[in-house]
Parts: C-alpha cells; sequence; structure tokens
C-alpha cells in the first residue's frame, strides 16, 4: 500500500460527489448495476469514506446504522488501478472504527460473493445463503466490534 494513502469522511458536497463518480465507474461501468439503482436514499442518511492517494480519489465505501445497533457497509468500492494494494482493508476499517464511534456493536454487509475471502480475512462471517442484488450474487456477512 502507497504510504500517501489518506482515509477520511468525505467532508464537502464536492468529495460526496467524487465518491458517487467513482461508484458510477465501478458499479455502472463495470459491473453494469443500472444507474439509477446504485445511486439511492440511503446516500443521504450515510457517511462516505474516501480513499485518496495525493489528492486523487481512489477508493470509497458508506455506513449507516440502524436502531438496533447494527452498522450497515455498503458501495465499497476501489479503482481498478488501485486495487489490491491495501485499500479497500484501510477503508473497511476506517468505516468499522466510525460504527465504534457511533454505538455500534456489529457491522453488516452484503458482500459480492467473489470478494467474500476479503471479508472474511477482515473478520467477517457469512450468514444464510447466497443471493441475487441487481443480477450479482451476495452474501450476507456480519462482524461483531469489540
Amino acid at each position: 500500500m502507497d504510504s500517501r494513502t489518506q482515509v477520511r469522511l468525505a467532508d464537502t458536497p464536492e468529495e460526496v460527489e467524487a465518491t458517487r463518480a467513482l461508484r458510477v465507474r465501478v458499479f455502472v461501468g463495470e459491473q453494469g448495476v443500472p444507474l439509477e439503482v446504485e445511486t439511492d436514499e440511503l446516500d443521504l442518511l450515510a457517511r462516505h469514506a474516501i480513499a485518496l492517494v495525493d489528492g486523487v480519489v481512489v477508493g470509497t465505501g458508506r455506513m449507516y446504522s440502524a436502531s438496533t445497533g447494527t452498522a450497515h457497509v455498503g458501495r465499497m468500492a476501489v479503482d481498478a488501478a488501485r486495487r489490491r494494494q491495501g485499500i479497500g482493508g484501510l477503508i473497511l476499517s476506517f468505516l468499522e472504527d466510525q460504527a465504534r464511534l457511533g454505538g455500534a456493536g456489529e457491522v453488516e454487509l452484503h458482500a459480492q460473493t467473489y470478494v467474500r475471502s476479503f471479508y472474511e480475512r477482515h473478520g467477517y462471517a457469512a450468514i444464510g445463503e447466497p443471493f441475487f442484488e441487481v443480477d450479482i450474487e451476495h452474501i450476507r456477512m456480519t462482524r461483531l466490534l469489540e
């Protein structure tokens, strides 16, 4: 991983828009998710993590909390040229820290099954059987926070 990588909350409208642009490139452009599905009402409620290298957005993820004390992580995306460099792990750890600060005791997410092992390496366990969201196979995964 590049030591110039910074992960923090997106704190300006321009940064939030940059996270959306990255998600569109990854989910809509690479994976064929319809644009109207990729952006939803949870974007307004969520906190958006942003990963930057030399000021350029290279990764993102979002988190929102449920009233049950469970935080939900989703829309994790890393620019194709920056994958497998540890950026996704940094974003996930950052969002887990944000969940802890918000009082959550657990994180839940719907992982695309091809990246299930990534989440397992970060302490997540699969719950139930795979299912499809927007024609992409997913698995529900959870992790208790210490």
